[in-house]
Order: structure tokens, then sequence, then C-alpha cells
């Protein structure tokens, strides 16, 4: 692999812990840090380094240039960048936080010279903490790399991340087995309203529907009660930090969901079917498993330093598989046939 840059994770639980675990096999020197004496004690078991302290953790990345990856809660973040901006004031810095309009606001106001690219790994767990990390966690998964982008009407875009930087977590990310999706932090945040923040809050509320049905309708509660509601056996004080993080996002997706539910409604009362309800989901399914799926496709080389281009592929359902020092490979779907029926 060659000489490769450190990395330091702030946050040693699921997440962080994966990407301590999934850095460290793919080579990188790593060490961590953590709040948590629980979780602390358990990665020193097994070996890895961590740091007595945040601030102890940040002073030697900032004497090893090391990359400074933020892996706390979102209530957690701006008291670690306050610990960051006093003793590494121009780190480069990612974060695997699951909203990123609200870091990419407090990197702004507290470390306006860090070099930074947000970062989310589509991946997770009901359960938590280091006991519950993985080096694998993120085999295949998608993993938001953002760049904050002007697009133009001209080829070349202005940037305001850096394209090495942005390089540099990309790589991170593809050696710790993710797909890297560019996107810019607003769009993400739009992205993830619809298919992580809003999945939780309707599965609080199937959780709660469920539960009103007494023990009987418990009881027979099967797959799909199951499947559905399956993330309501996360901290919830992690969910609500989520949730609550992407306040506006997430109420443009629960409107959406809320005017489908009311024609669903409608329709039922009026008609007795929900024929349009159910198909429109069915084929969105589909076309969900059409992207994330095996499938037909190709590959198009992109230059790194084209921010822009590669955002617009992200957009388009377009993967990042690899990279060079000069461009990057990124995975397209190619359109469905006309036989799919999607």
């Amino acid at each position: 692999m060659g000489a490769v840059r450190p990395v330091c994770v702030l946050g040693l639980g699921l997440i962080g812990g994966s990407v301590l675990r999934a850095a460290d096999a793919a080579g990188y020197p790593v060490w961590g840090a953590t709040e948590s004496a629980l979780d602390a004690d358990a990665a020193r078991a097994e070996g890895f380094s961590v740091e007595p302290s945040v601030a102890d953790a940040v002073r030697r990345a900032a004497s090893t240039d090391a990359l400074v990856v933020l892996a706390v809660p979102l209530p957690a973040v701006e008291p670690v960048l306050r610990e960051i901006a006093a003793l590494a004031p121009e780190c480069r810095l990612t974060d695997v936080v699951s909203v990123k309009g609200p870091v990419v606001d407090a990197v702004s106001r507290l470390l306006p010279r860090a070099r930074y690219a947000g970062g989310h790994p589509m991946a997770g767990l009901s359960a938590s903490g280091w006991a519950a990390s993985d080096a694998e966690l993120f085999q295949d998964a998608a993993w938001v790399v953002t760049a904050d982008v002007e697009e133009s009407e001209e080829d070349g875009a202005v940037s305001a991340t850096d394209p090495t930087l942005w390089r540099e977590v990309a790589r991170l990310a593809l050696d710790c087995g993710g797909q890297v999706v560019p996107a810019t932090a607003a769009e993400h945040d739009a992205a993830v309203a619809r298919v992580s923040h809003l999945p939780h809050m309707m599965a609080a509320v199937l959780a709660a529907v469920g539960a009103d049905g007494g023990p009987l309708a418990l009881t027979l509660g099967a797959g799909s009660f199951r499947d559905g509601t399956r993330v309501m056996a996360s901290r919830p004080e992690l969910v609500r930090a989520m949730c609550e993080g992407n306040r506006q996002a997430l109420l443009d997706a629960v409107d959406d969901a809320l005017g489908r539910l009311g024609a669903a409604r409608g329709a039922l009362a009026s008609t007795g079917s929900v024929a349009a309800t159910v198909q429109a989901g069915h084929s969105a399914r589909l076309a969900w498993e059409r992207l994330t799926g095996p499938r037909e496709e190709g590959v198009t080389e992109v230059p790194v330093t084209n921010l822009a281009r590669l955002v617009a592929l992200g957009r388009a359902g377009g993967r990042v598989i690899d990279l060079t020092d000069r461009t990057a490979m990124v995975r397209m779907p190619q359109p469905p046939s006309s036989a799919s029926g999607v």
C-alpha cells in the first residue's frame, strides 16, 4: 500500500469503532479516543491504540498531520470541534455523522482553516458501542463524501472543497470497503431524510401502532412488523439526534409521506382499493434494487479535480469504485430494459 497518512478517530462507537478497525485492517496507522471508558478499555484490550483523552488524540494528530475522523453523535460535534480548534486548527478533517448541514456550519464557524470534506457511510446496526463495531461493516456500502461546489454552465466549476483532501477521504472510504457517492451537503441531507430519517420515524409510528393492538397483535407480529420496526431497537437518543438535526429536510419528507398516506386512506374509504399506493411502492422498491443490487453497469473516468462532475454523477446514482492520483472511476447504473417493468 505504500506510505499512507495516519488516521485519528474521535469516537469509538459502532461507526467510529468500525472505521478504526477497517482502517487498521487496510494498513493505516490508526489511533482513537472516546469519552466512554467502557469502549476505550474494550478497544485497548483488542490491541488498538486509544489515547487517554480527545485532546491527547488531537495533539498526536497535529504532530503527524493525520486525517481526523469525527465519529461522535451530532450533539457532541461542537464541543469536540472546539477541542480540535484549540490544538489543530488547520487539520485535515472528515466525519461520519448522519447529518451534514449542521456539521458543515460548525466547521465553518469553529475551524475555518481546516481542510474538510464531510462523510457518511450508509451502514449501521441497531446495536451500538465498540462491541458492535466490525471491520467489515462498510463492505460495498454507499459512503457519501461531500464536495462544496458551485456549478456553472461552464465545464470548470468553482469548488470550496480541496480536491486533494476530498481524494484522501474518498480513498479512506474505499479502503474501508465502501463505495463513494459524491454529493453536496444539502443534497445529502435531503436524500437521507427520505431513505433513513423518515424510515426511523415511520418505524416509531409502526411500532407504537402495533403495540396499541395489545398482546395479541404483538404476538402475531412477524416478518413485516419485525423488519419495519428493526431500527427502533436503536438507542432513542441517537435516533432523536439524527432526526432532529435534519429537521427541515425531514419535515419535507414527512409531509410527502402524510400526503401519500392520506391519499391511500381516501382511496380505501371511497373505493375499497389501495392499488395505486401499493403499485407505486412496488415500483419504487424495484428501482432501489436495480440501483443497489447486481446489474449491468458502465464505468466513467473523471478527473478528481472536477468535483462538480463527480457530484453530478453521484446525483445520477454513480459510485466511485477506485481512484488514482488523478482520476476517479465512477460506476454508473445502466437504464433498465423495457422488459424490466420499472
